[in-house]
């Protein structure tokens, strides 16, 4: 059985991710991509659709032991968790190395006191648990083919078969190290070279000790800015800048529910917030890789701009379910691919703009494509923007005017017209003021209920929204104004949950409401994250500042956050690690270190 979710560790290559369990099981793999076909699917279903376990080794009818302790070595992404058994106790060194060939996943064992016997528990499942290998002996290697792939293990301990499983047994004491090393190759190719585990370690941790020095913030919440960085490098898919929303697909937004998505993509709009986090703690490389992805992805066609591509710009993501699984805690259907990907939501004009925007002002070196695309998504929006669309949450349910695709629209031509007004593109500068006015007199109009001093979640109708959040800090209304205020406060009343966090709007419980799904769901942590930023804009920087230190109680001991998080379960949900909770975190990180709101 899997664990709860944030029983989970996060280890990557920037290509793909492993999720490690507090018992030493490897329950999530995908190889050689993010979006591939996972090896190891047990997150999904049971153990019999292929895991990886390394702890002590225990009596066979007895649950795994979750280790005593486990943590990050220093700020990286290698794992250490550690066992204290009656005769000893023993460390596991979870890693994967950043690479340029094969993709591999290396466990280290080592010996810490006593005499600790331990076993590791192989069984890979091809295609998502579906498919059983053949596994064979290539020499003092084990190999496992099914189709086009081949996975390789490569260990000092011996091994044998069982049930449909690979096991090694071995006895560890003080200074003894196990290496362990699991290797993708294309089962049409050469075998993979022989792992290096220890210089790969080596290697791994230079890594990171160089790419966290590039860091700019030194403020008071730095480990959590920090692992929330470090989070978003893993999301991203090195060879080509592209950053996946989360490694997984189908953690459910709500146990047993049927809102379980495939995020393992590029959506637009999380990749350009995740620019705007990186821009501003230091990391140009990771922006200028992905404006450079963005450029290739909707080269060609950038009117019809998608709301989300594959990892390396593909635009067919077609929707399926993978009925063999029977999904996390029973929560079904289990997806791949993204249906949403053809969905109308205008606000991603505004996310793409204003992240080419922020470029421009933080000095990326200029792009003259990147000018040219911004003017075409304008010539666009000229035509389309009083269109209905999805929205933001992409809804399945019938188009509405969403208030936040409005005030999108209004930021991707205000974007604009501060680039044609600083001599970096050319384009007709009134009759895009004009536009613009003109947006912003709609939404006024039409999104803005009187009677209750709040912004509305679309034209017409009564209920909220919390992206309605970000109007104050998009700029399209000043924080002071009675109206944004008015909207902070409804939100709170009507949209909070006991514990202060915040609903991305009403659902209908067993009926399908506004999104035209059933069943409900947790509070959207971004959200959550937002109402903390607008707290601070207005002046109420005790209040902001506590919301935020809730929230960052929230993640798991390893600094890490799903999508949701639970209020009557109390615990997380949705999928994970997820980009769009760690973004907002350093985003109202900054801002209360910029305002000086936080104790100590």
């Amino acid at each position: 059985m899997a664990g709860r979710i944030e029983d989970y560790a996060l280890i990557g290559d920037m290509q793909t991710a492993a999720l490690v369990c507090r018992d030493g099981s490897v329950d999530w793999l995908c190889l050689p991509r993010f979006d591939s076909h996972a090896v190891f699917a047990g997150l999904l279903g049971t153990e019999e659709h292929g895991f990886w376990r390394v702890g002590p080794a225990g009596p066979a009818d007895a649950e795994p032991a979750p280790a005593d302790r486990r943590r990050y070595q220093g700020d990286s992404l290698i794992l250490e968790s550690e066992w204290d058994t009656p005769r000893g106790t023993v460390r596991v060194t979870d890693f994967m190395p950043p690479r340029d060939g094969a993709p591999q996943l290396i466990r280290i064992v080592e010996g810490v006191s006593g005499r600790v016997r331990m076993r590791s528990s192989l069984r890979m499942r091809f295609s998502y648990g579906r498919i059983v290998p053949w596994v064979h002996k290539v020499g003092d290697r084990t190999v496992a083919v099914a189709g086009p792939d081949s996975v390789w293990l490569d260990t000092d301990a011996e091994t044998h078969g069982k049930d449909l499983t690979t096991y090694s047994d071995f006895t560890v004491t003080p200074g003894d190290r196990i290496t362990l090393t699991l290797s993708w190759q294309p089962s049409h190719k050469e075998p993979p070279a022989l792992p290096d585990p220890e210089g790969s370690l080596a290697a791994t941790a230079e890594f990171w000790r160089e790419w966290v020095d590039h860091c700019t913030y030194h403020g008071p919440y730095r480990e959590a800015v920090v692992r929330s960085l470090i989070t978003l490098k893993a999301l991203t898919y090195a060879p080509t800048g592209g950053i996946v929303a989360a490694p997984t697909t189908s953690l459910p937004e709500e146990i047993g529910g049927v809102r379980n998505w495939d995020y393992r993509y590029t959506w637009l709009r999380d990749a350009a917030i995740t620019l705007s986090s990186m821009l501003r703690t230091g990391y140009r490389e990771e922006a200028r890789a992905w404006r450079d992805w963005l450029l290739r992805a909707v080269a060609g066609d950038p009117e019809n701009l998608q709301i989300m591509y594959g990892i390396a710009g593909e635009r067919e993501l077609g929707e399926a379910e993978l009925d063999w699984l029977p999904g996390y805690e029973n929560s079904c259907p289990v997806r791949v691919g993204n249906g949403a990907a053809n969905q109308l939501q205008l606000d991603v004009y505004g996310e793409v703009t204003e992240a080419l925007h922020l470029a421009h002002m933080t000095g990326l070196s200029r792009n003259d494509y990147a000018s040219l695309l911004q003017i075409k998504l304008i010539n666009y929006l000229e035509k389309h923007w009083d269109q209905p669309d999805e929205g933001i949450w992409e809804v399945r349910g019938p188009r509405r005017h969403f208030v936040h695709s409005k005030v999108m629209a209004w930021v991707a031509v205000d974007r604009t017209i501060k680039l044609i007004e600083s001599g970096d593109a050319d384009g007709p500068l009134e009759r895009w003021q004009a536009l613009r006015d003109e947006i912003h007199h709609d939404v006024c109009e039409k999104g803005y209920d009187k009677e209750r001093n709040t912004f509305t979640q679309s034209y017409g109708s009564k209920e909220l929204d919390a992206s309605l959040l970000l109007i104050p800090q998009m700029g399209f209304l000043p924080p002071d104004d009675k109206r944004v205020i008015g909207t902070i406060e409804a939100i709170q009343r009507e949209l909070s949950t006991e514990d202060g966090f915040v609903l991305r709007y009403p659902t209908a419980g067993e009926e399908a409401g506004v999104d035209g799904l059933e069943g409900d769901e947790g509070a959207f942590l971004a959200c959550s994250f937002w109402l903390a930023d607008d707290l601070a804009m207005i002046g109420r920087v005790d209040e902001a500042r506590t919301l935020f230190e809730k929230l960052l109680s929230l993640r798991n001991d390893l600094g890490l956050l799903a999508e949701e998080w639970d209020p009557r379960l109390q615990r997380q949900v949705g999928n994970f690690p997820q980009a769009f909770s760690h973004v907002p975190l350093i985003d109202t990180a900054l801002r209360l270190t910029a305002s000086g709101a936080y104790g100590g």
